[in-house]
């Protein structure tokens, strides 16, 4: 199976190292560059010291641009850089024929003035967005073999649209009856210095935050309301915790009349039996960071309470894993037409 060189824009952040490390081992893709403007010229193994020993641990940065990673000869371009920037590189990529996975939230959203309420400004490349795939494999995996441009889903939305999907095609549950509760690491706001993720900040302590429209809001109701056939709105509250990665999910959602625990056990299998990186874990079990985190899996489990009559789905994900970087390699395993395991297990 040849080899595909494959570029990484923003390898310096927490996705952007979670990505050099599984292409470092990827079977398939071959690292031909990684950018960082605050590391160029560095190694890899220097600015990183845990990849030393791996092949290809010496290659070095290069500064943050277009010429470069054109230049690198990659034919795939995975970008891990903040929203409105990561545009700046996807437009002429894709213009020079390159392939493009972005982490960012610049593509996931289709209609433009969602996205502007949501982030505070147009959109950087609306027209990109209308080209793009939503990169959730479980849910577009035909379409993403074929794209030129992957908008990677976020974190907390991967965590909430695998439970979810599943039972909204199949009209299992009320669609104006969801309320979201999602806990998330530090590490999901990124490789920064802001005072409100510092360790002393941080520990010892839980508190909500983003409420009542955090960004990643707008993809969530967009997707749903793609398997729902309609607008669907939900309420949706993410909190931060002191633990370092993981994403934890519990979902409260109003079953439709006469729809019980089978259906929704029957649903949930037949989307998610033959899926590599969704694992059941049903009515006898609650799912557990520690056992998601490190991998591309996306743990579930669901129970009916008979004094509410309310359905909970519960999730756990890595969010620098399936929640980011692992997600990408699965569409970029799709696009390139390897196993969609390769690299992840």
């Amino acid at each position: 199976m040849n080899a595909q060189k494959v570029a990484v824009i923003g390898a310096s952040g927490y996705s952007g190292e979670e990505l050099v490390r599984i292409l470092l081992r990827h079977p398939h893709a071959q690292l031909a560059a990684v950018s960082s403007r605050q590391h160029a010229g560095k190694r890899l193994d220097a600015v990183f010291p845990r990849f030393g020993g791996y092949p290809g641990a010496s290659l070095p940065f290069v500064d943050s641009t277009v010429e470069a990673i054109v230049g690198s000869g990659a034919g795939v371009v995975l970008l891990a850089l903040p929203h409105g920037v990561a545009a700046e590189f996807a437009s002429p990529l894709v213009a020079a024929g390159l392939r493009v996975i972005d982490l960012s939230a610049d593509f996931r959203i289709k209609d433009p003035a969602v996205y502007e309420a949501f982030y505070g400004e147009p959109p950087h490349a609306p027209e990109l967005a209308q080209l793009s795939v939503y990169g959730l494999p479980e849910v577009y995996r035909d379409q993403i073999r074929g794209a030129q441009l992957v908008a990677s889903p976020g974190c907390y939305p991967t965590s909430i649209l695998l439970p979810l999907i599943p039972l909204l095609r199949r009209r299992l549950i009320v669609p104006g009856n969801i309320d979201i509760a999602s806990m998330s690491g530090v590490s999901g706001a990124g490789r920064n210095a802001k005072l409100d993720y510092l360790y002393a900040e941080c520990n010892e302590s839980v508190r909500a935050y983003g409420a009542p429209n955090h960004r990643h809001l707008a993809e969530i109701e967009q997707e749903l309301s793609i398997a729902w056939g309609a607008t669907v709105r939900v309420n949706f509250t993410p909190h931060l915790i002191p633990v370092t990665r993981g994403i934890h999910t519990t979902i409260y959602a109003q079953p439709a009349a006469g729809v019980g625990e089978a259906q929704v056990a029957e649903a949930l299998r037949d989307a998610y039996a033959h899926e590599p990186f969704v694992r059941l874990i049903g009515s006898s079990g609650f799912v557990d960071t520690k056992h998601v985190t490190g991998t591309n899996f996306c743990d579930i489990a669901w129970r009916m309470d008979p004094r509410t009559g309310r359905l909970l789905l519960f999730s756990a994900e890595d969010n620098l894993i399936k929640g980011a970087a692992g997600q990408a390699v699965q569409s970029l395993n799709l696009l390139c037409g390897w196993p969609e395991t390769d690299g992840l297990l």
